[in-house]
């Protein structure tokens, strides 16, 4: 070799080597972004017992995990998009979005499910006994207008009632709030907003704190059974060149499921602990005992929402089943 060829041969393996170190750097770091609520009991599971850490050693992965928290599937995409985050944690909707938006770019697709829980529209007006009786006086509190999973089952069961044509009719009077401020003020009542669609624990802490508070609309009646509101979700790329820390996720996911049906005063103990959460324990209990809660990954019951999606021009791309938005590992391979 002559002295040019000697150098230049010399950079490209230090930049080869440079390149490897970089991506060995890259597998075991893991950015988590998640919301409120006990929908992310799993996530509080595998922070507490560091079971993501756990499997990435086994793996031979020394893994860094950051917890972030978000309000709202618009914040929790945006965070996802601009690589501040690997994992988002977020309702079907945001995942449905994210996935017709970029097909064929970043090709984000489901990771898991959270769980199945039912999600309801409270009220304290009590003037309101349907979604029919809200007036332009009301405000409706979701955690993000138009985007989050609250908001497109309340577009369904608008289109339900008043046609496709209406179904984003009561989106002028909704509004975005994150979950602990919108329970506070239908506990409180006397502010503009009349109307929460949360989730567990904030609905029953409503209900339970505010005597003229009641339940308007069931995602479960809306969706047609119990369904898995919640997902996380990521980038085709990060699970590509992340292989071991993308499956020390899941086995710490699948593992932070079975620890809580078989041990509900201990992941009680746990939310109350990670999320610092102001909760009754025997409510919290009562919600994580509830035979229509189910913990598990495998998403359920959620393409009747994608099919709704793309009927009214909400997503532009239609799945043809569950497959085409969630990745196809083991936990997903017999959801719907």
């Amino acid at each position: 070799m002559n002295r040019f060829t000697r150098t230049t041969a010399a950079l490209i393996a230090g930049l080869g080597l440079a390149l490897g170190s970089l991506a060995a750097h890259a597998e075991g770091r893991i950015r988590i972004a998640e919301q409120f609520g006990i929908v992310y009991l799993l996530l509080n599971v595998a922070q507490e017992q560091k079971l993501i850490e756990k499997h990435a050693k086994a793996a031979g992965v020394d893994a860094k995990v950051e917890w972030i928290k978000l309000s709202g599937g618009s914040a929790v995409n945006d965070a996802l998009l601009s690589g501040n985050i690997e994992i988002a944690g977020a309702g079907v909707g945001p995942l449905l979005t994210l996935w017709d938006r970029t097909l064929g770019k970043q090709n984000v697709r489901g990771v898991a499910s959270l769980g199945n829980f039912p999600y309801y529209l409270v009220t304290n007006n009590p003037n309101v006994k349907s979604i029919a009786d809200f007036t332009d006086k009301d405000r409706i509190a979701l955690p993000a207008v138009g985007v989050s999973v609250q908001s497109r089952v309340l577009q369904l069961a608008s289109a339900k009632l008043w046609g496709d044509k209406e179904f984003n009719r009561l989106d002028r009077i909704s509004v975005a709030v994150p979950h602990p401020d919108a329970a506070a003020a239908i506990i409180k009542g006397g502010t503009e907003i009349t109307g929460h669609f949360g989730n567990p624990p904030f609905q029953e802490q409503e209900l339970a704190g505010n005597p003229n508070a009641r339940i308007v609309l069931n995602s479960y009646q809306v969706l047609g059974g119990p369904a898995s509101a919640t997902v996380l979700y990521a980038t085709e790329k990060f699970r590509s060149e992340n292989p071991k820390t993308y499956r020390a996720f899941i086995d710490a996911l699948n593992e932070a499921a079975q620890f809580v049906s078989a041990n509900p005063e201990k992941a009680a103990d746990i939310y109350l602990k990670v999320g610092n959460a102001k909760i009754d324990r025997e409510l919290l209990l009562k919600i994580i005992k509830n035979p229509e809660v189910q913990f598990k990954t495998t998403p359920q019951n959620t393409y009747v929402l994608a099919e709704f999606m793309h009927r009214v021009g909400a997503i532009k791309n239609k799945p043809a089943s569950v497959k085409d938005y969630f990745f196809d590992d083991a936990q997903n391979a017999a959801g719907n």
